[in-house]
């Protein structure tokens, strides 16, 4: 997989992109993250990315020239499965969505910033808009680095156990349920006895029997879904 991040601001995601699980997943050569600054694509002088927007609204607006050349540059060198645009307005980012995003081979990702974009690369250019929840942020950096992250941990090899990804929270639509380690008492708290026992179908029972029930006290939406 191959992941392309435009944005004003690099330095804000770079870290991120070289830890954990994401930098691991790029030294075994299973996913290939670029950085790409837009000012690097802006033909003044000042390198300057925005401009005031039409109609005298507050703010300011990311030009539609370096995107575009941005954008231009990258496909006309390879087959992008996705031009995703990190919007507050865009459609809800989940679990189910990031599994399908991990089957592809080629993404664009466009940080949103200021005002946001000219509508004219939304209505031209953008494959699929993707917000990470119902709030504002500066940029659409740290929604680029929450989307990497959840990607990147579902391609096979990317993590140790890939068994573990698949039992996450959200896969099927249920919370996890409670973990456990040793030891099995301490301070007089102990773990289910159930956990103890080695009886692996009634621990799978009970697992899924507390996944329910946390779901249901914690995100009735989900099983609404």
């Amino acid at each position: 997989m191959r992941i392309d991040i435009l944005t004003v601001l690099p330095e804000l995601i770079e870290g991120t992109l070289n830890h954990s699980i994401l930098k691991r997943a790029q030294d075994k050569g299973l996913v290939e993250i670029y950085l790409h600054n837009l000012r690097d694509y802006s033909t003044d002088k000042h390198r300057r990315v925005d401009d005031y927007p039409f109609g005298g609204e507050a703010g300011m607006v990311m030009q539609i020239e370096p995107i575009d050349r941005a954008i231009c540059s990258l496909t006309a060198e390879r087959h992008y499965d996705e031009i995703i645009y990190t919007s507050p307005d865009g459609e809800k980012f989940d679990q189910p969505m990031a599994n399908t995003l991990s089957l592809n081979e080629n993404m664009i990702i466009l940080c949103g910033h200021y005002k946001g974009i000219d509508f004219r690369i939304r209505e031209h250019l953008i494959t699929k808009e993707i917000s990470i929840g119902d709030y504002v942020l500066t940029g659409g950096e740290l929604a680029a680095a929450v989307m990497c992250d959840t990607i990147v941990r579902l391609i096979p090899g990317a993590i140790g156990d890939e068994q573990s990804a698949l039992s996450d929270s959200f896969q099927d639509r249920l919370l996890a349920p409670p973990v456990y380690t040793r030891p099995a008492e301490y301070k007089g708290w102990k773990v289910p006895d159930i956990l103890l026992s080695g009886h692996q179908r009634k621990i799978s029972e009970w697992q899924h029997e507390q996944a329910l029930i946390r779901t249901r006290a914690l995100r009735p939406d989900l099983l609404d879904e």
